[in-house]
């Protein structure tokens, strides 16, 4: 009886080995992320660095305003404002976004003042500890309050994910040109648990007449 029992033992643990193994090689191999939901403190560091370099550079208002706007256009989702003004999009302010205008904060300070100025600990600590993605809607309608009450899911997999709350909507601002006449934004926050970083999702607007806007967001090209 010991015996079968020392052999069941054996069994048990060679089992538990494989299971480590499988499991490291599916850690290993797996997908990572797009959307960085876990930032390193070494990472967090190069994300500062990164929104740092370019605005150490930038010696010129205009200079400044491409920096700004580049940094826009890389989390922004849906239509891009520069072919389509009026076009429905969003900003997703990641902790990498918010980590590298702290990084171009950290610039523009140093710059004025002279001297190295960065950010403390603890600011960027609470960066990294972020448990919502914030995210900024824009969009056109013909009424200056048509984005009151506005409501917003992703959709995945079928599936509807809503955000943890949503702010009041800008009152909307006159457009130039044809179109719509008004432009507006408002924000929500997604709590990261609960959309999959890595996958395409729908962006769905749902205005408070019924009318519907929706543009798609490949969460895999997004940091």
């Amino acid at each position: 009886m010991r015996a079968n029992h020392s052999r069941a033992g054996r069994h048990r643990r060679s089992h538990g080995v494989i299971g480590l193994v499988v499991g490291a090689m599916v850690a290993v191999g797996g997908p990572a992320w797009a959307i960085d939901v876990k930032l390193s403190p070494e990472e967090a560091k190069k994300a500062l660095e990164a929104g740092r370099a370019p605005m150490e550079k930038a010696n010129s208002p205009e200079d400044v305003k491409k920096v700004l706007q580049q940094a826009s256009m890389v989390t922004r989702v849906g239509a891009d404002p520069e072919k389509d003004q009026c076009g429905a999009s969003a900003i997703l302010r990641t902790k990498r976004y918010r980590l590298e205008a702290f990084g171009r904060q950290e610039a523009a300070e140093s710059k004025k003042q002279k001297k190295d100025v960065r950010m403390p600990e603890e600011f960027i600590q609470k960066v990294v500890d972020m448990p919502n993605m914030e995210v900024e809607v824009q969009l056109c309608g013909d009424d200056e309050y048509f984005a009151e009450k506005a409501d917003i899911v992703f959709q995945q997999k079928g599936k509807n994910i809503r955000p943890v709350d949503i702010s009041p909507a800008d009152r909307g601002r006159k457009n130039e040109g044809a179109g719509p006449a008004y432009r507006s934004r408002f924000t929500a926050r997604f709590g990261y648990e609960s959309f999959d970083p890595n996958a395409k999702t729908t962006v769905i607007v749902t205005l408070q007449d019924g009318q519907t806007m929706q543009f798609d967001a490949d969460f895999a090209k997004v940091k």
